[in-house]
């Protein structure tokens, strides 16, 4: 009997996480659910016998090799590794507290960093794998009212090329995803400050970010394309121009969406 393909998804209690998992369990995979809140990704995956769960604070390099060893026990592969969790406060820059800056820092770069670390081990034992991160079109251009959060994204922006060309050789494929903003209980509830939501609108589901992450793991290597995957129209658009319009055109527009009238 052949064995199910596995994915272990971080911050899967709710939001994109969810979906993700949602899908990968409707399409025949092992899935571990893992999450800061132990009862609701407990709730989340249910009595399903494909799907694994538990309490992981991305923050704790211990947790996470708990949690590893305990999803993939007697030394087992692993297919995907999603590196999902994060957390948002928006609003001007010096409206943010201390610990709130510092709180998006250790969730969003710190957590990626133990995430890929503890993750290697276990991808480079099946061939094929795929460490896929949670990025931002925030990472694009630095965003006013975004600022700590879009310098998160940009430093797991910078990981994911730097592991992509680093970890070639051991046969672990490195990507991200960069949406824009996606209809979750984190945009409406802490990026309702965000001056460039409100100009831009929030247009993706967390579905249609899980059905970008179904399509990078099973696409064809492409050895020239770079690592990153933009999903949706608008992060299309907006990657395509910041790679090819003056560094001034950039600061412009961002200018411009910044404005609160």
């Amino acid at each position: 009997m052949t064995a199910l393909r596995s994915i272990f998804i971080s911050g899967a209690a709710r939001g994109i996480g969810r979906a993700t998992a949602e899908l990968f369990l409707a399409r025949g995979w092992r899935v571990g659910m893992y999450d800061v809140d132990a009862g609701a990704v407990a709730e989340a995956a249910g009595n399903r016998t494909t799907a694994m769960h538990g309490q992981l604070d991305v923050r704790d390099a211990d947790q996470w090799g708990r949690a590893l060893r305990a999803f993939c026990p007697d030394g087992g592969g692993l297919d995907v590794l999603v590196n999902n969790a994060g957390v948002l406060a928006s609003g001007p820059f010096t409206d943010l507290t201390a610990d709130a800056q510092q709180r998006m820092v250790d969730v969003n770069v710190t957590g990626v960093v133990n995430g890929s670390l503890a993750g290697h081990p276990y991808l480079r034992r099946s061939p094929g794998s795929l460490l896929l991160n949670l990025c931002s079109a925030s990472a694009l251009y630095g965003q006013p009212t975004l600022a700590t959060y879009g310098a998160t994204k940009a430093a797991v922006k910078s990981l994911t090329e730097a592991l992509d060309i680093e970890w070639r050789g051991s046969g672990v494929r490195v990507r991200s995803l960069l949406p824009l903003f996606v209809d979750t209980e984190m945009v409406s509830r802490d990026g309702r400050q965000a001056t460039s939501v409100a100009h831009l609108g929030v247009r993706l589901t967390a579905d249609d970010v899980a059905a970008a992450a179904w399509k990078v793991v099973h696409e064809r290597r492409r050895y020239l394309a770079g690592p990153h995957r933009p999903v949706g129209r608008q992060t299309r658009l907006m990657t395509a121009a910041s790679t090819v319009t003056p560094d001034w055109a950039n600061r412009l527009v961002v200018s411009r969406l910044a404005r609160s009238d």
